[in-house]
């Protein structure tokens, strides 16, 4: 008899956020070994309407059971919308795991940072079952990297409690190295959490690498007035992690190159900052884009010449930018502004695909970028081609997955 999981994860399909298609993709794999649930959000990430009135409301994919929450509008600017979001989910998604009958395994996940994880803390406890914890992004750690409040009093007691959600988990599940190692510092001198590391993915037989004479490409390109530029895209969340608001600048010591732009494609909390600097200093080769749709992203990341995978300073240990596997799927080269040892860095390095710099380095960054732009057309077509073939090796979707079923059938039946 199958076992029952509960994947609790705010974000699902249709939604934009990695996350969600991440968590998407993995259920749909697992979805004949066992039963599953999913308590998420309605879609809502990218500014999507809502798709009922009702508070829950029951939907399937293929074979998975989806409760939807309906959840207030997030304006991602501020802090009140984000708290009352936030809340509001962690509410409603301990109800209706409260619900569930049958429960052998609850899954959550990092989102939202801390109280993620202390919805399947309270559900292993109430429903008397396992619970398996993925770790995408430590915090209060990654939230005191950015200064998101200056309450020293909060991020201590946010801390207590996730260590809390890792000790009481049945599995951690981490996705870089570097992360295993934060995890270890956080339990310094305490028995670790029993924990594992599996990486992020893409599906690597949907992002493969294109010419930009493919015809999708051209007529992106053409549409967006971007023919014969060399292009450094920017492709994920316009976030409060990524120091983007003052990567930006940068652009402007390029204003003047009319075969080069630079295209930032996707939504968050400073991309309004970000189009403000743009217009007030006059910088014509900048575009901004909405996310692109699921089934258009293999093309629109194929549109660059150079992808930028970037980090906030103080984040390595913390989160790892999954963009990096979609990025190395369509066999682009990668300026990576991340910090060294990093899960990123390492791999960027690893595989020879990209030059890096650190956070915060503004005038290596431009130093960077010239490099990219002089460099030989086809030294840097093999650069990025040198990231496609590390991942077809050591990065396969089908690795990642083998290894979170094991995980699963593990906890599930010990």
């Amino acid at each position: 008899m199958k076992k029952n999981i509960v994947f609790v994860v705010n974000y699902f399909y249709p939604d934009f956020a990695s996350t969600g298609q991440l968590m998407t993709e993995l259920c749909q794999q697992l979805q004949n070994d066992f039963d599953i649930t999913v308590i998420a959000a309605q879609p809502g990430y990218a500014g999507e309407k809502a798709i009922s009135n009702k508070t829950f409301e029951e939907d399937y994919l293929e074979n998975i059971k989806i409760i939807r929450i309906r959840l207030p509008e997030v304006d991602k600017t501020s802090k009140i919308s984000r708290m009352k979001y936030i809340f509001s989910y962690f509410v409603l998604a301990n109800l209706a795991l409260l619900k569930e009958k049958g429960v052998d395994v609850i899954y959550t996940i990092s989102q939202p940072p801390v109280l993620g994880g202390l919805i399947g803390t309270i559900g292993k406890f109430l429903k008397r079952s396992k619970h398996i914890y993925n770790v995408q992004d430590f915090n209060p750690e990654q939230a005191a990297a950015i200064s998101y409040t200056n309450k020293e009093s909060v991020f201590k007691i946010a801390k207590k409690i996730d260590m809390l959600n890792c000790s009481y988990s049945d599995k951690v599940i981490v996705v870089g190295n570097d992360m295993s190692e934060t995890l270890k510092r956080r339990f310094s001198g305490k028995k670790v959490p029993d924990h594992v590391v599996i990486n992020n993915w893409t599906n690597e037989q949907e992002i493969m690498p294109l010419e930009k004479s493919n015809p999708k490409i051209q007529q992106f390109l053409k549409e967006n007035g971007l023919e014969d530029k060399f292009i450094i895209m920017y492709s994920g969340n316009v976030g409060l992690y990524y120091d983007l608001e003052n990567i930006i600048k940068i652009t402007e010591y390029f204003k003047s190159y009319k075969d080069l732009a630079f295209v930032f494609i996707g939504e968050g909390a400073v991309k309004r900052d970000m189009e403000a600097f743009i217009q007030q200093a006059d910088i014509p080769n900048v575009k901004f884009l909405p996310y692109q749709p699921k089934d258009f992203i293999k093309y629109s990341l194929n549109a660059a010449d150079v992808h930028l995978v970037v980090n906030q300073k103080g984040i390595k240990g913390v989160s790892v930018p999954s963009k990096i596997y979609g990025v190395m799927a369509a066999g682009k080269p990668i300026l990576g502004v991340l910090e060294q040892g990093s899960e990123a860095q390492m791999l960027i390095n690893k595989s020879d695909c990209g030059l890096v710099v650190e956070p915060k380095e503004y005038e290596q960054i431009i130093k960077a970028i010239q490099n990219l732009y002089d460099m030989n057309r086809d030294e840097l077509k093999q650069m990025g081609l040198n990231g496609r073939d590390y991942l077809d090796q050591h990065l396969k979707r089908e690795i990642s997955i083998n290894k979170y079923r094991e995980v699963l059938k593990e906890v599930s039946e010990a």
